[in-house]
């Protein structure tokens, strides 16, 4: 959610660049997550979540791109790169603890 607010004062030129690109990775990470708890098995589930730890290693990327740009000032671009990284290390937990009794 973090992500739409800051993205709105890109340059109208981004709107359909680096801005939709960091939603669309923002988004997916839950979408995933979502996804893989509605299917069967935690075989399936765990492949939705690293599809998510994925999305937030994208937005992780985008997220330093748009600060070398000048697109994102250094607090939002450090508030938010600090959450990206947390959402991995949740998802690395999670994954582990899915495939720890295969």
């Amino acid at each position: 959610m973090a992500v739409y607010p800051v993205t709105a004062s890109f340059p109208r030129d981004e709107t359909y660049g680096l801005a939709s690109q960091m939603r669309r990775a923002a988004s997916s990470i839950p979408s995933n997550i979502a996804e893989g708890c509605g299917r069967h098995g935690d075989a399936e589930f765990a492949r939705f979540c690293i599809i998510a730890r994925g999305s937030a290693s994208e937005l992780e990327y985008q997220l330093l791109l748009a600060r070398d740009l000048k697109l994102l000032q250094t607090d939002d671009y450090e508030r938010l790169s600090q959450q990206t990284v947390e959402v991995k290390r949740m998802l690395t937990v999670l994954l582990q603890k899915l495939t720890a009794e295969r």
